[in-house]
Protein backbone atom coordinates (compact mmCIF):
# COMPACT_ATOMS: atom_id res chain seq x y z
CA UNK A 1 0.00 0.00 0.00
CA UNK A 2 2.64 2.55 0.98
CA UNK A 3 4.21 1.89 -2.57
CA UNK A 4 1.21 2.10 -4.44
CA UNK A 5 0.78 5.48 -2.06
CA UNK A 6 4.53 7.07 -2.94
CA UNK A 7 4.02 5.86 -6.58
CA UNK A 8 0.94 7.83 -6.79
CA UNK A 9 2.64 11.12 -5.51
CA UNK A 10 5.24 10.87 -7.51
CA UNK A 11 3.13 10.64 -10.70
CA UNK A 12 1.01 13.49 -9.56
CA UNK A 13 4.06 15.79 -8.49
CA UNK A 14 5.81 14.78 -11.90
CA UNK A 15 2.17 15.69 -14.06
CA UNK A 16 1.82 19.31 -12.33
CA UNK A 17 2.75 21.56 -14.22
CA UNK A 18 6.31 23.60 -13.40
CA UNK A 19 5.88 27.12 -11.92
CA UNK A 20 7.15 29.94 -14.44
CA UNK A 21 10.63 31.04 -12.87
CA UNK A 22 10.49 34.47 -15.10
CA UNK A 23 12.91 37.13 -13.60
CA UNK A 24 12.76 40.89 -14.88
CA UNK A 25 15.89 42.27 -15.88
CA UNK A 26 16.68 46.31 -16.63
CA UNK A 27 18.58 47.02 -20.25
CA UNK A 28 22.27 48.38 -18.77
CA UNK A 29 22.25 51.51 -20.94
CA UNK A 30 26.23 51.99 -21.34
CA UNK A 31 26.88 47.98 -22.47
CA UNK A 32 24.24 47.79 -25.10
CA UNK A 33 24.12 49.25 -28.65
CA UNK A 34 22.42 48.35 -31.82
CA UNK A 35 24.77 49.21 -34.96
CA UNK A 36 23.00 49.49 -38.52
CA UNK A 37 25.40 49.28 -41.78
CA UNK A 38 24.16 50.28 -45.26
CA UNK A 39 26.09 49.85 -48.76
CA UNK A 40 26.48 53.40 -50.26
CA UNK A 41 26.12 53.66 -54.21
CA UNK A 42 28.40 50.36 -54.11
CA UNK A 43 31.29 52.41 -53.21
CA UNK A 44 31.44 51.61 -49.29
CA UNK A 45 29.60 50.15 -45.59
CA UNK A 46 28.44 52.99 -44.27
CA UNK A 47 27.88 52.18 -39.85
CA UNK A 48 25.63 53.78 -37.80
CA UNK A 49 24.64 53.09 -33.99
CA UNK A 50 21.96 53.94 -31.12
CA UNK A 51 23.39 53.46 -27.46
CA UNK A 52 21.93 54.20 -24.50
CA UNK A 53 18.94 53.26 -24.41
CA UNK A 54 16.20 51.53 -21.96
CA UNK A 55 14.61 48.47 -22.03
CA UNK A 56 13.06 45.43 -20.13
CA UNK A 57 13.50 41.64 -20.44
CA UNK A 58 11.44 39.53 -18.79
CA UNK A 59 13.61 36.08 -18.96
CA UNK A 60 12.67 32.48 -18.43
CA UNK A 61 15.69 30.31 -17.75
CA UNK A 62 13.81 27.33 -17.84
CA UNK A 63 11.21 28.45 -20.73
CA UNK A 64 12.76 30.89 -23.18
CA UNK A 65 10.01 30.78 -25.56
CA UNK A 66 8.11 32.43 -22.21
CA UNK A 67 10.32 35.41 -21.73
CA UNK A 68 9.80 39.02 -23.57
CA UNK A 69 11.52 41.98 -24.59
CA UNK A 70 10.32 45.43 -24.71
CA UNK A 71 12.85 48.38 -26.01
CA UNK A 72 12.55 52.08 -26.80
CA UNK A 73 14.69 54.23 -27.62
CA UNK A 74 14.70 57.93 -29.46
CA UNK A 75 15.25 58.25 -33.06
CA UNK A 76 17.54 61.53 -32.38
CA UNK A 77 20.12 59.05 -30.20
CA UNK A 78 21.48 58.03 -33.45
CA UNK A 79 25.19 58.44 -34.06
CA UNK A 80 26.49 58.51 -37.56
CA UNK A 81 29.76 59.80 -36.94
CA UNK A 82 29.21 62.84 -39.33
CA UNK A 83 27.08 65.98 -38.13
CA UNK A 84 25.45 66.56 -41.64
CA UNK A 85 25.05 62.83 -42.25
CA UNK A 86 22.86 63.01 -39.35
CA UNK A 87 21.04 66.09 -39.65
CA UNK A 88 20.07 64.45 -43.26
CA UNK A 89 18.66 61.59 -41.05
CA UNK A 90 16.64 63.96 -39.33
CA UNK A 91 15.21 65.76 -42.14
CA UNK A 92 12.07 65.60 -44.41
CA UNK A 93 14.60 62.91 -46.95
CA UNK A 94 14.20 60.54 -43.60
CA UNK A 95 12.73 60.77 -40.21
CA UNK A 96 11.74 64.49 -40.28
CA UNK A 97 11.90 63.02 -36.77
CA UNK A 98 10.97 65.92 -33.77
CA UNK A 99 12.59 65.93 -30.51
CA UNK A 100 10.04 63.04 -29.20
CA UNK A 101 9.88 60.69 -31.59
CA UNK A 102 10.50 57.11 -30.23
CA UNK A 103 11.99 53.95 -31.79
CA UNK A 104 10.34 50.70 -29.98
CA UNK A 105 10.38 47.00 -30.12
CA UNK A 106 7.65 44.80 -28.42
CA UNK A 107 8.55 41.14 -28.57
CA UNK A 108 5.03 39.05 -29.88
CA UNK A 109 6.69 35.76 -29.77
CA UNK A 110 9.91 33.94 -29.00
CA UNK A 111 10.47 30.30 -31.15
CA UNK A 112 13.53 28.09 -29.35
CA UNK A 113 16.10 27.30 -32.04
CA UNK A 114 19.18 26.03 -29.66
CA UNK A 115 20.42 25.62 -26.42
CA UNK A 116 21.16 28.99 -26.70
CA UNK A 117 19.41 30.48 -29.44
CA UNK A 118 16.19 31.61 -30.19
CA UNK A 119 14.01 33.72 -33.47
CA UNK A 120 12.18 36.74 -31.45
CA UNK A 121 9.02 37.78 -33.03
CA UNK A 122 8.07 41.39 -32.33
CA UNK A 123 6.51 44.75 -33.95
CA UNK A 124 9.35 47.45 -34.56
CA UNK A 125 7.96 51.15 -34.45
CA UNK A 126 9.77 53.58 -36.78
CA UNK A 127 9.17 56.66 -38.22
CA UNK A 128 5.51 56.00 -36.54
CA UNK A 129 5.12 52.59 -38.87
CA UNK A 130 4.88 49.43 -37.24
CA UNK A 131 5.87 46.04 -38.86
CA UNK A 132 6.57 42.37 -37.66
CA UNK A 133 10.62 41.82 -37.49
CA UNK A 134 12.35 38.86 -36.77
CA UNK A 135 15.83 38.86 -34.43
CA UNK A 136 17.86 35.93 -34.96
CA UNK A 137 19.17 36.20 -31.09
CA UNK A 138 22.30 34.36 -28.98
CA UNK A 139 21.90 34.27 -25.04
CA UNK A 140 25.93 34.96 -24.50
CA UNK A 141 26.01 34.01 -20.70
CA UNK A 142 24.37 34.56 -17.70
CA UNK A 143 25.36 34.26 -14.05
CA UNK A 144 26.57 36.80 -11.42
CA UNK A 145 28.27 39.65 -12.46
CA UNK A 146 31.64 39.69 -11.06
CA UNK A 147 31.62 44.01 -10.25
CA UNK A 148 28.19 44.19 -9.88
CA UNK A 149 27.65 41.32 -7.96
CA UNK A 150 23.73 40.46 -8.80
CA UNK A 151 22.74 38.69 -11.91
CA UNK A 152 22.99 39.34 -15.00
CA UNK A 153 22.67 38.49 -18.97
CA UNK A 154 23.84 39.36 -22.21
CA UNK A 155 22.63 38.80 -25.63
CA UNK A 156 23.39 39.28 -29.09
CA UNK A 157 20.97 39.71 -32.17
CA UNK A 158 21.00 40.15 -36.09
CA UNK A 159 18.17 41.31 -38.77
CA UNK A 160 17.81 43.07 -41.73
CA UNK A 161 15.26 45.81 -42.47
CA UNK A 162 14.27 47.58 -45.54
CA UNK A 163 13.78 51.27 -45.30
CA UNK A 164 11.13 51.51 -47.29
CA UNK A 165 9.00 49.43 -45.00
CA UNK A 166 9.19 52.68 -42.29
CA UNK A 167 9.38 55.29 -45.46
CA UNK A 168 12.29 56.01 -44.97
CA UNK A 169 13.82 54.45 -48.43
CA UNK A 170 14.94 57.40 -50.06
CA UNK A 171 17.60 57.18 -52.41
CA UNK A 172 16.82 53.04 -53.30
CA UNK A 173 18.47 51.45 -54.80
CA UNK A 174 21.15 53.54 -55.12
CA UNK A 175 22.14 53.98 -51.29
CA UNK A 176 20.73 49.91 -50.59
CA UNK A 177 16.93 49.86 -49.08
CA UNK A 178 18.28 46.97 -46.73
CA UNK A 179 19.75 48.02 -43.55
CA UNK A 180 21.60 45.38 -41.97
CA UNK A 181 20.92 45.23 -37.68
CA UNK A 182 23.47 44.11 -35.20
CA UNK A 183 22.10 44.24 -32.03
CA UNK A 184 24.72 43.88 -28.48
CA UNK A 185 22.96 43.98 -24.81
CA UNK A 186 23.22 43.59 -21.20
CA UNK A 187 20.84 43.30 -18.47
CA UNK A 188 20.61 42.85 -14.89
CA UNK A 189 18.34 42.14 -12.58
CA UNK A 190 15.60 44.56 -11.53
CA UNK A 191 16.08 45.21 -8.18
Amino acid sequence: MKNILAAAVLATSFAAPAIASTENYVLDASHSQILFSYNHLGYSTTWGMFSGFEGEIAFDQEDPAASSVNVSFPVRSMFTGWEARFNHFMDEDFFGADEDEMVTFTSTGIEVTGDTTALITGDLTLNGITKSVVLDATLNQTGDHPMQEKPWAGFDATTTLLRSDFEVGAFAPFVSDEVEVMISIEASIAE
